[in-house]
């Protein structure tokens, strides 16, 4: 069982975008903690199982984080599963989730799945419009989202998902101080390793996604900049 607790880097994959094989196994080589494999939209199964398949290839914990039940696949090794506290819409805080477990409830394996309390911060972005996510909340609402996913929820996970635009590094500061317990990931436009390293020092694990597509050589030197 991989500890998600001991996690400082991941990257986060779109199955929507290609990669080359080259370019995938420096990922996967890049000595990251995980390969994260998730995205908002055209997410097809088909896409999934393929880009699962080629990281299965490597040695680099392989990841999930479940956005539709339609894309729901075998194979990974864990399962990220969102819950996003901010959203207007109870569908993305426990229906979908109620659902997913009505009907597959019996055949899951609980130990391979983290919710995630997923708190969306950026207005524009395609999830933000997605879940329906309030993004007009200030930094006290966003620590009483981080208090709730600790204390009430004792969620292992609280997700402060930026997506597309780097956020704030001070509100990381102070929601990452209210938190023990439940672990604080970061993710949302980071373009440099200096950016990687300034939310790696409040965030307990920086999510590295599409700078991947934009400059490779910048994302691979994320790795060393978070965990050094």
């Amino acid at each position: 069982m991989y500890d998600v607790k001991e996690w400082r880097h991941a990257f986060k994959l779109d199955p929507d975008k290609p990669i080359t094989d080259e370019d995938l196994e420096k990922v996967c080589e890049s000595g990251t903690d995980a390969v994260i494999i998730g995205g908002s939209d055209h997410i097809d199964e088909e896409d999934i199982l393929n880009l699962m398949a080629r990281v299965r290839r490597y040695l680099v914990p392989c990841v999930l984080e479940v956005s539709t039940l339609e894309a729901i696949v075998p194979g990974f090794d864990l399962y990220f599963i969102p819950t996003v506290l901010n959203s207007r819409d109870p569908k993305w805080i426990v229906e979908l989730h109620k659902n997913a477990v009505k009907e597959y409830g019996e055949l899951m394996d609980w130990d391979e799945m983290l919710v995630e309390g997923y708190c969306i911060l950026n207005e524009d972005c395609k999830a933000a419009k997605l879940t329906d996510a309030d993004t007009e909340i200030d930094l006290e609402d966003v620590k009483a989202y981080a208090r709730m996913s600790e204390n009430m929820f004792h969620l292992p996970v609280f997700y402060m998902e930026y997506s597309g635009t780097y956020g704030n590094p001070q509100w990381v500061q102070e929601v990452s101080a209210v938190l023990n317990k439940t672990k604080l990931f970061y993710g949302g436009g980071i373009a440099s390793p200096e950016q990687a390293a300034e939310m790696g020092s409040f965030a307990d694990t920086v999510i590295v996604g599409n700078i991947i597509y934009d400059d490779l050589k910048a994302a691979l030197k994320t790795v060393s900049a978070v965990k050094s």
